[in-house]
């Protein structure tokens, strides 16, 4: 008899609902981490009284009605909706685009001149059938916007030419011709009161937890405590990348707490130019109502990076050649027995927050029903 029914490797999202449905289901999990800290990328932690999102926002948002009434068991919502700011050369824009964008890009007042802008700079363009980001990106809001609010930003993000990059991954930005700077098309919105860490600490509640732990290193041993292993690490580091290295983009932040109540007026705020370095400072009091201590603000810097063995993989980098290098790695994983791989890490793959719930509630009710 093995100690515990699942071994679940990694304590973020996925990991943390698989392991509360399957204690829910009378099974025994041991959930192990290799950081310090549970909660995976959307870990919060506390400073000047500010729950600071260590790993860059994240907005809890979903149309999915069990996913919002799942998480909602854990924490009480701030009703928080997002509308970032757009700072290109200190002109500032509201993101996503819609027509406040429209008004200050080009002085146009209805949907309709808005609209015929942008079509007659696609036609200008002698776009029909977009190929790439850059030509997506100018099909959708025109040459003026990408130019200003799009190029820059996302060639830093990426660290490649927007020609180079596939144009879906500019499909996720909503466009609206409306007032409406709300950036998530979503029925369900908010931030967890109290933090995220807070959230997942309640889902966790009664399970055991070993943070610390680097499952890779120490496999065998691990192994040989449970039944089965919920793996939600990088897929080609379980196989030792015997197949090479899939690639990611990775991130990193400056921390700075000021003294000061208010340091940008916005919980996010996009630099688009290309010659400033950060991508975007984030004020994080502004995703609690401007909570915190009297007079304090804390603030980050991100900074997108390349990614390198040793640093955090955040973005998987889903191009043609990345995609058939994780078909192989999927097929590996396929063979192997009493795993089960999942998460953004372990299937190589861009999540919003309740596509790895529910990604996460589906493989535990297959797997336990």
């Amino acid at each position: 008899m093995k100690q515990y029914d699942y071994l679940i490797v990694g304590a973020g999202l996925f990991g943390s609902v698989f392991a509360e449905r399957a204690k829910s289901a009378g099974k025994k999990c041991l959930v192990i981490d290799r950081r310090d800290h549970i909660a995976g990328n959307v870990y919060t932690y506390e400073q000047a009284g500010i729950n600071v999102h260590k790993y860059g926002p994240h907005i809890f948002h979903t149309n999915d009605t069990e996913v919002w009434e799942y998480v909602s068991r854990f924490t009480k919502f701030y009703n928080f909706k997002l509308g970032t700011i757009a700072n290109y050369k200190e002109e500032i824009y509201s993101l996503p685009f819609n027509m406040y964008t429209f008004n200050r890009m080009w002085g146009v007042l209805t949907p309709e001149e808005a609209e015929a802008k942008i079509a007659a700079q696609r036609e200008a363009a002698g776009i029909a059938e977009p190929k790439n980001l850059e030509e997506q990106a100018i099909s959708l809001v025109g040459t003026d916007i990408y130019e200003k609010l799009i190029k820059g930003y996302t060639e830093k993000q990426w660290g490649r030419p927007c020609k180079e990059l596939p144009s879906f991954i500019i499909k996720r930005l909503p466009v609206r011709f409306t007032y409406d700077n709300n950036y998530f098309n979503a029925l369900y919105q908010g931030i967890p009161v109290g933090g995220y860490t807070q959230m997942v600490a309640n889902m966790l509640d009664g399970i055991e937890v070993r943070l610390g732990v680097d499952y890779l290193e120490q496999k065998a041993e691990l192994d040989a405590l449970a039944e089965k292993v919920v793996y939600t690490g990088p897929i080609d580091a379980y196989f030792g990348y015997k197949l090479g290295a899939l690639e990611y983009r990775s991130v990193r932040f400056e921390v700075e707490e000021l003294d000061k109540p208010n340091y940008q007026g916005n919980a996010v705020v996009n630099y688009t130019d290309r010659e400033t370095p950060y991508t975007r400072i984030i004020e994080h009091k502004w995703f609690e109502q401007g909570s915190g201590e009297p007079g304090k603000t804390v603030i980050s810097r991100e900074y997108s990076a390349e990614w390198k063995p040793g640093d955090e993989p955040y973005y998987p980098v889903n191009d043609e050649k990345n995609g058939a290098l994780y078909q192989q790695y999927k097929a590996l994983a396929a063979k192997e027995k009493n795993v089960l791989f999942g998460g953004r890490l372990g299937e190589y793959k861009y999540y919003d927050m309740d596509q790895v719930v529910r990604a996460a509630l589906y493989a535990a009710e297959k797997e336990l029903s």
